[in-house]
């Protein structure tokens, strides 16, 4: 019970930092850029190279931390404990300019993607090793079970800290205060994530820690093996495209539900305040909904809620199609239930990459496991979908005069119908369609009884 405690620990304040960071550095993006187009611009231009960086690091550390000869990255609690104030110090260097920024400064630009590459370096590195951690603790199916039930304790309190952070600074218009949060917030985690550090222990920690039993830095060939033996694994690359696609849904809701909602549902109707809510229910929710399936977990298993979860979506987007963009609060309803439904199943997904790796372990006799190589591999064919949604779908709504009229350029009544038609027909049919992708990966997968079997492998 202790460790899993201390998991969590380290869990609860990354997800903090997390969503944090997502949630303000668009809108810090816009203060440190002022008015200037130009400046902004070239600030989005530079992230092309944090793109580049967030497609890397992910299989480059978990290389590192899989096959390293040195301990602070082979041993996960160590990853986490020497990780952990490199971490606190990416989180806040966002949110400390460099100097006074002047409208047109090229070092804004510069602020902005050391940040984003320094958050999203260390932040990978750290999870690497919390997933990697998620895996190894216990290979027992109700273990871990546990596990996602504290990480979503830990994703309600991420969530919150957001909340009580706009109440203080006024949603960074008090920017003293912002930044003084966002300090203390850097203490408390760093705090906790050195105490899970110091005090975690997973299974083959041990073996990692005896100089008899390390193995030798591997050769680029033995590492192109084992990666190759990766991504051949069937159940993998099934699961690879059916999250593939959930990364899709959950970039299209988080980008795009509360814009449908402003358009789709007059202020009349649903007013800004309940829209606000709406939109945190689509955040608050997937725990609590996740929190209340632990029965449903331990009695039918993760594969058959996650496809469960395709269907309703599916069923859903279908019945508000038939329905009409007239009936409001079924809209609402509607585009808030499938937030929730897509966080919620996406919040399952440590449990079939864990079970992949096991099944991996046995299948090669490996000593250890490449629970860090498995995540990364993942992450790096997963993580494109995060800009695709929100290009693809610009790209579509800039058809119909998305930009003109948001600017207020366009006042024809008729451009303003169809563009209203069309998002009404991308609510309801991109989840017809993804789920549908999704059945297709999913159904053949292999791994589903892993809720009945008591071990899988014996520890070593």
């Amino acid at each position: 019970m202790t460790i899993f405690f201390i998991w969590n620990l380290g869990e609860m304040l990354s997800e903090v930092y997390r969503i944090k960071h997502q949630s303000k550095s668009e809108k810090l993006i816009q203060k440190l850029s002022g008015k200037n187009e130009l400046l902004y611009n070239i600030c989005c231009g530079l992230q092309v190279v944090y793109m580049i960086w967030n497609a890397l690091n992910d299989p480059l550390f978990g290389y590192l931390q899989d096959n390293s000869s040195m301990s602070c990255c082979s041993l996960r609690r160590l990853s986490i404990l020497y990780g952990a104030p490199f971490y606190s110090l990416a989180f806040l260097l966002a949110w400390f300019p460099w100097r006074t920024y002047e409208s047109g400064d090229w070092m804004s630009g510069a602020h902005l993607v050391v940040t984003l590459c320094a958050f999203d370096g260390m932040l990978t590195f750290v999870l690497l090793a919390q997933c990697a951690l998620f895996a190894e603790i216990s290979e027992h199916h109700q273990n871990r079970l546990r596990l996602i039930k504290y990480n979503q304790v830990a994703s309600l309190l991420g969530s919150s800290s957001v909340l009580f952070c706009g109440l203080i600074s006024n949603n960074m218009d008090n920017f003293a205060a912002f930044q003084g949060f966002c300090f203390l917030v850097a203490l408390l985690g760093c705090a906790c994530m050195v105490y899970t550090g110091f005090y975690s222990e997973g299974r083959f920690d041990k073996k990692g820690s005896d100089p008899n039993l390390q193995q030798p830095t591997l050769s680029l060939s033995a590492v192109t093996t084992m990666t190759w033996q990766i991504v051949t694994n069937r159940d993998f690359q099934l699961f690879v495209v059916m999250n593939f696609f959930q990364v899709f849904m959950l970039a299209f809701c988080n980008n795009f539900a509360m814009i449908f909602a402003e358009h789709l549902i007059p202020p009349n109707v649903l007013p800004s305040l309940a829209k606000s809510i709406m939109y945190g229910a689509g955040f608050i929710f997937p725990q609590l909904l996740v929190l209340g399936s632990q029965n449903l977990l331990h009695k039918f298993g993760y594969y058959q809620l996650i496809r469960m979860t395709f269907y309703m979506e599916a069923g859903a987007a279908a019945v508000m199609l038939l329905l009409g963009p007239s009936h409001y609060y079924c809209l609402a309803l509607f585009i808030t239930a499938n937030m929730v439904l897509v966080q919620a199943a996406f919040s399952l997904f440590g449990l079939p990459l864990a079970d992949i790796i096991d099944s991996d372990l046995q299948k090669y006799k490996r000593s250890s496991p490449l629970s860090s190589m498995v995540f990364g591999t993942n992450a790096l064919f997963t993580k494109p979908a995060q800009s695709l949604a929100p290009m693809l779908v610009v790209s579509i709504l800039n058809q119909y005069g998305y930009e003109e009229i948001k600017e207020g350029n366009v006042t024809d009544p008729s451009a303003l119908q169809a563009l209203h038609s069309t998002m009404f027909y991308l609510v309801c049919l991109v989840p017809v369609c993804v789920t549908a992708l999704q059945v297709l990966a999913w159904t053949p997968f292999s791994i589903r009884s892993s809720h009945t079997t008591d071990s899988k492998y014996t520890e070593g």
